[in-house]
């Protein structure tokens, strides 16, 4: 038997990396499809967020390893916008020209009192609705008005349209979290891969 049949039915790994330094962050993230097991190594120095980008890996079924630097004395916004810079170019690098994946995703998700819906459209046309109002202005060292600036940054750099709502909640924590969960299962879905090799669309392209 031919010892190279092995490597033929070998499934590619998506997965890319990306180094982006500015006078406000400095930030190196590699990304990666399709784990059974997602997971976030790294630190963005602050603590809510980054628990925040380890539920959007877990539940998303992404390798996220971040090392970076931000100017954290001013404060969280460049840090948590740059982040979701880079992790939205790295999504538009591994899918190319969304040949080949389901592209759209939905995803409502409950935590206890809290339930939050993504809808994206992974088309390359940037967008972003995000229909979230929040009680208190900070969750640890995480202001609860970044939570837009990343989905931003992300939808945009990925070539997305992103719906976003949390339809009620009572604890911030559990709104922002049932947030990241939402966005992270939609994208999953949408990146999912289908084994047709052209974009799904009615005008033959994105």
């Amino acid at each position: 038997m031919p010892t190279n049949d092995i490597n033929k039915s070998e499934k590619k790994v998506r997965a890319a990396s990306l180094s982006r330094k500015t006078k406000e962050t400095q930030i190196s993230m590699a990304l990666e499809l399709d784990r059974k097991k997602g997971g976030f190594c790294g630190s963005t120095g602050i603590g809510f967020f980054d628990h925040m980008l380890n539920s959007f890996a877990v539940h998303g079924g992404f390798v996220i390893n971040l090392d970076m630097e931000g100017d954290l004395e001013v404060d969280g916004h460049h840090s948590v916008e740059d982040v979701g810079i880079v992790l939205g170019k790295l999504f538009a690098e591994i899918l190319g020209d969304r040949a080949g994946i389901a592209r759209f995703g939905l995803s409502y998700v409950p935590m206890d009192e809290a339930l939050a819906r993504a809808v994206i459209d992974i088309s390359g046309r940037p967008y972003l609705v995000f229909d979230a109002k929040f009680k208190t202005e900070r969750i640890g060292e995480f202001d609860t008005c970044l939570a837009v600036e990343f989905f931003r940054a992300l939808a945009f750099n990925m070539g997305a349209t992103l719906h976003m709502k949390l339809e009620y909640s009572e604890n911030d924590h559990h709104a922002v979290e049932a947030l990241f969960k939402s966005a992270a299962r939609a994208i999953s879905a949408a990146a999912k891969e289908t084994g047709v090799d052209a974009p799904l669309s009615a005008k033959g392209t994105l």
